[in-house]
C-alpha cells in the first residue's frame, strides 16, 4: 500500500468528524457495480481490499492520520467504434430515403449508438488512495494524474457536505527553488540529495529537455542552465526517508520509501496477519510523509499563506 504518487492540498476550516461518524459517511457513499447505463462512477472502497473486509476507514488516532480509497470506475468505449456504426447507419438512411442526414440526426444517432454499445464495454477500475493529516490539515492523493486526485476530491465533498481544499503551495516556487539547487551546490539544504533524473524548460518555444541517469552536477548541465532553461521536474531525496521527482506544481511522483523504513516493516511481527501488515505500512507511510512533506516545505521557504506574494 506504499503510495508511488503524491499530489498535495491544505484544508482550510475543517470540522473533523469522529472515526464512527466519518466512516457512517463514507458507507452512504460505498462503491457499487456500474450499471448497463453508467459511463463511469466514483465510491469508496475498503484501502486494503479483501483483507481489509469492508472496512472504509483506517485511523491512526494518536497521530491523527486516516487513509481512505476511492474506486473509479469507467466504460471503455472507443471512439472510433462508435463512429464506425454511426457512419453505417448514416450511409443505410441516405441509400434507403434519398437524402442528406443532418448533423442533429447525426447526433441524435450517436447517441443511440453509444446507449446500445455501453453495457458491452469493458469497465475499467483504478483505485485511488487518499492520506488525511488532521492534525496538519492536509491531504495527500496517490495518484499520477491532478484530475484523478480532483475526483476523489470532489467525492470526499459530496461525502462530508463541503470540503474546502486548495492545492499546496509555498513561499518559493519549486520551479525557482530546482533551478537554484542544479546551479549553486552551495544554495542546496544539507538534507536534500540530488538523484539522476531532470528535466529542463525553455521560456520560448525551444522544446523540454529531459535527462535521465545523468549527472546533474556535470557542465554541461551548467551550460544548459545557463542558457536560460529552469528545472520543472527534479529528482530529489531526503536521507533515510523518502526519493522522490519534485514537479513545478509541486506534486511528488516516483516515490520509494527509505530501505531502512521498509526493513522496519518487514521485521514487524505480524503473525501473518494481512491487515496487521497493511496497518503496519500505514502507520511507518504516514509518518514518513508528513516529516517529508514539512521538510520539503521548509526548503521551500515554507507554506505560502492566503495573501503571500511568491
Amino acid at each position: 500500500m506504499w503510495f508511488k504518487n503524491l499530489h498535495l492540498y491544505r484544508l482550510h476550516g475543517v470540522q473533523l468528524l469522529s472515526p464512527e461518524q466519518t466512516a457512517e459517511l463514507l458507507a452512504e457513499h460505498a462503491s457499487k457495480p456500474l450499471g448497463n447505463a453508467d459511463a463511469r462512477r466514483i465510491g469508496w472502497a475498503a484501502p486494503a481490499g479483501r483483507k481489509g473486509g469492508e472496512q472504509l476507514l483506517h485511523t491512526l488516532q494518536n497521530d491523527g492520520h486516516r487513509l481512505i480509497s476511492a474506486l473509479r470506475q469507467e466504460r471503455l468505449l472507443p471512439a472510433s467504434v462508435v463512429a464506425e456504426e454511426v457512419d453505417e447507419k448514416v450511409a443505410e438512411i441516405e441509400a434507403t430515403e434519398a437524402r442528406k442526414v443532418t448533423r442533429k440526426e447525426r447526433t441524435a444517432l450517436k447517441e443511440q449508438v453509444t446507449e446500445k454499445l455501453l453495457p458491452r464495454a469493458f469497465v475499467r477500475s483504478q483505485k485511488i488512495d487518499m492520506w488525511w493529516d488532521t492534525e496538519r490539515q492536509l491531504i495527500g492523493v496517490n495518484t499520477s494524474s491532478r484530475s484523478r486526485a480532483e475526483d476523489a476530491l470532489d467525492l470526499l465533498r459530496e461525502t462530508l457536505g463541503s470540503l474546502k481544499a486548495t492545492p499546496l503551495t509555498s513561499q518559493t516556487l519549486p520551479i525557482r527553488a530546482m533551478t537554484t539547487w542544479l546551479g549553486d551546490t552551495a544554495s542546496r539544504p544539507a538534507d536534500l540529495q540530488l538523484g539522476d533524473n531532470v528535466e529542463l524548460k525553455a521560456k520560448g518555444n525551444d522544446g523540454v529537455v529531459r535527462g535521465r541517469q545523468v549527472d546533474l552536477d556535470s557542465d554541461e548541465m551548467q551550460q544548459l542552465l545557463e542558457s536560460g532553461r529552469q528545472a520543472s521536474k527534479l529528482a530529489l531525496s531526503i536521507e533515510g526517508q523518502l526519493s522522490f521527482v519534485l514537479h513545478d506544481d509541486l506534486a511528488l511522483k516516483s516515490l520509494r520509501f527509505g530501505d531502512a523504513l521498509i526493513e522496519e516493516a518487514d521485521a514487524t511481527d505480524d503473525g501473518d496477519d494481512a491487515l496487521a501488515r497493511f496497518e503496519t505500512d500505514f502507520i511507518l507511510m504516514a509518518g514518513s510523509l508528513r516529516q517529508s512533506v514539512e521538510r520539503i516545505l521548509e526548503w521551500l521557504g515554507g507554506e505560502e499563506s492566503k495573501g503571500d506574494g511568491q
